[in-house]
């Protein structure tokens, strides 16, 4: 995957809407709503947990909502949507945004002494080749959730990480116990070069064992060594956050 220009968005936009009769999920929209401690978290949870009938009336696709356990601020509330294209992304916006019953429920979750929330990061991940498609599930108890950023110092070198993800890394984590619902790199939005994937674990536990089975895999750090040989450090930073499903996440 290389670096994306303005232009070449425009460009992937057209590729995307050929690829929408497929159903795949081509892109992820990730809203990370930051939040302070106080009637915030609620009244948004609230908000989302009463428009979702809405959007899902007209998105079939993927739908994840989370609350930070760990994140770079906390409290924090985090939307995650996939797409089979921009052009979907967009159609689904200006529908929901036409609904009456969003309407209102927008109206009402901005009126208040304090705002709904203090400020919104978003970007826009494009699905990579290996991610799989996330079906919903309700698990019970929920899962926790782990999101991984793993930042590249080049174009060149994320290419090469997605090289080690789509070969070798992803089966040793499998028999790890690591089983990514997604992967995809930062089409827009902050840190690129990036790879973005997000992991279910039944539990902290369950997660402490199964990356200490991977970090002692000697395949790993056979594949890890020939990587770093052949392309030099290719990941020059991690950001690592966790997250619990909100009760009514279409995925827990």
């Amino acid at each position: 995957m290389h670096r994306r220009t303005f232009v070449s968005a425009l460009g992937g936009l057209g590729l995307a809407r050929a690829a929408a009769s497929e159903k795949r999920t081509n892109f992820y929209c990730i809203e990370h709503y930051n939040l302070k401690s106080g009637h915030q978290p609620q009244r948004l949870s609230d908000f989302a947990a009463e428009i979702l009938p809405a959007i899902s009336r007209v998105h079939s696709g993927p739908k994840i909502y989370l609350e930070a356990l760990v994140a770079p601020q906390v409290p924090r509330f985090t939307a995650i949507a996939g797409f089979s294209s921009l052009q979907e992304l967009w159609d689904v916006n200006v529908k929901v945004l036409e609904d009456e019953t969003v309407r209102k429920a927008s109206a009402a979750v901005e009126n208040g002494t304090e705002p709904a929330y203090e400020s919104l990061d978003s970007l826009i991940l494009q699905a990579t080749d290996y991610s799989p498609e996330i079906k919903p599930e309700a698990t019970t108890p929920p899962r926790i959730f782990e999101l991984r950023v793993y930042k590249s110092p080049t174009w060149r070198q994320l290419d090469a990480l997605h090289e080690r993800f789509r070969g070798p890394e992803i089966k040793i984590f499998h028999r790890s116990g690591i089983h990514p619902i997604l992967y995809g790199s930062t089409f827009i939005g902050p840190h690129q070069p990036n790879l973005v994937y997000l992991i279910p674990f039944a539990d902290l536990a369950a997660r402490e064992k199964a990356w200490a089975t991977f970090g002692a895999d000697p395949d790993w750090k056979k594949v890890r060594d020939e990587s770093v040989a052949k392309s030099g450090e290719i990941v020059s930073d991690i950001q690592i956050s966790f997250y619990r499903p909100t009760s009514y996440s279409p995925v827990r």
